[in-house]
């Protein structure tokens, strides 16, 4: 094609016939490029969104989303337009120096928007899975697009300036000094983000607890210098990815993947409430489903005691006895092993703590079966109305300062002074 385009200019011998030839040479350049661009996009590319539109794959709904294909066109009708100019110029005109330098540029500019693209599509489609999850894939995404924009960068002043690139890449030596100050975040970040991943520390969905940073709630996003937080009133906290390393956080997916949620509050119970169980009271509480074993049993156990000591049983204060507050902690107990939300395979119990100003606290310890936030305060707040309602029938109170509406009742029980008790005035 080359001879004979100049073989039909020979005849006319014109005068500016090398630059006619260049002229016809880029008109078809471009008419080749422009063809070959109506292919790739209106029908390479069309067909393509076609297919992946009634697709259910992941990957290739991932990779057409993020333009990969587009690009990948782009950088082939670089290399076209390279090949074109090669073959139609000669090799030391000043067109194909500067269409060289063009379409290498151009292929440079694309192959890394396609290596983002790619990376991009890897994320997506990784994210969703356990390991995108464990492993901090936006982090390392952005280190690997931060250090191809640095060498992409580098080719690219070579190309224009036309030296070597290896003469730029030692001149960074004596940079490093000022680049490890500019990039000293993203530098801790990949290594941070690294470590978290090694040591399985911290992955999207886990609830994060952060005081320092005023962080309480779900990680959303890991990337290479930052992790977000959404707080549970929906406030966003951006904590510094090297700052997990430096400070200690607290991570509550132990607590979701263990299937338990711990319960730990305790009860008042005023002391001048707590005695000995009467004759009749233990007849009362016989009734009750969850204690009618316990008492027996401990009742049996009374008698056999006291009856080897063989003391006088007529004082209240020789011998065994069931108390009221001891029934009341027997019945949680047997209460909190029957109900269908607390977790069997985990620790439960009812305790006594020290006695303070308060009163006498009374601890339940127990895990919900459903880690669920909205779930367990639901459970818990079940728990704890049955004990404040069943408090009464052991014959206990639980203990509450004195009020405004407790002053007035105790005002109007003892009624207004008589005219002797008025001081005098």
């Amino acid at each position: 094609m080359k001879a004979l385009i100049q073989g039909w200019l020979e005849p006319y011998q014109l005068a500016h016939a090398d630059l006619i030839y260049v002229a016809i040479v880029l008109g078809l350049i471009v008419l080749t490029s422009l063809v070959l661009h109506v292919i790739l996009h209106s029908v390479v590319l069309r067909a393509i969104s076609y297919s992946t539109r009634n697709s259910e794959q992941l990957w290739r709904q991932a990779l057409y989303k993020n333009r990969l294909f587009n690009r990948i066109a782009l950088v082939f009708q670089g290399v076209i337009l390279y090949v074109q100019a090669n073959i139609w110029l000669a090799p030391d005109s000043d067109a194909l120096a500067f269409i060289q330098i063009l379409t290498e540029l151009w292929i440079l500019l694309f192959a890394l928007l396609s290596l983002f693209a790619l990376l991009n599509a890897l994320e997506e489609i990784f994210m969703p899975t356990s390991i995108g999850r464990r492993m901090p894939l936006r982090g390392i995404s952005q280190s690997i697009k931060l250090i191809a924009a640095l060498v992409a960068i580098i080719f690219g002043i070579s190309l224009v300036i036309d030296k070597s690139p290896l003469i730029l890449f030692s001149g960074l030596g004596a940079m490093t000094a000022v680049l490890l100050l500019v990039f000293k975040d993203a530098i801790l970040g990949f290594v941070a983000g690294i470590q978290l991943a090694a040591n399985n520390m911290l992955s999207l969905g886990d609830w994060l607890e952060m005081p320092k940073y005023g962080a309480d709630g779900d990680v959303i996003d890991i990337s290479l210098t930052t992790v977000k937080v959404r707080n549970w009133d929906n406030t966003i906290t951006t904590v510094p990815a090297y700052a997990l390393i430096s400070d200690s956080f607290k991570n509550w997916r132990g607590m979701s993947e263990s299937g338990g949620r711990r319960i730990k509050r305790a009860v008042y119970i005023d002391a001048t409430s707590v005695k000995f169980l009467q004759q009749e009271d233990i007849q009362r509480l016989r009734r009750a489903a969850l204690l009618s074993d316990y008492i027996e049993e401990k009742i049996r156990d009374i008698e056999a005691d006291n009856q080897q000591s063989g003391i006088d049983l007529e004082y209240p204060v020789n011998g065994r006895r069931l108390t009221n507050l001891g029934t009341f902690r027997a019945y949680l107990s047997a209460y909190l092993r029957n109900h269908k939300n607390i977790h069997k395979g985990m620790t439960q119990m009812v305790r006594q703590l020290e006695p303070k100003a308060e009163g006498i606290p009374l601890e339940v310890y127990a895990f919900s079966n459903d880690t669920s936030w909205a779930n367990y305060e639901r459970i818990q707040a079940d728990i704890f109305d049955h004990i404040f309602a069943v408090i009464p029938e052991f014959g206990l109170r639980v203990y509450q300062s004195p009020s405004g509406y407790d002053m007035q009742h105790m005002a109007h029980q003892v009624g207004p002074l008589n005219s002797s008790d008025q001081a005098p005035t």
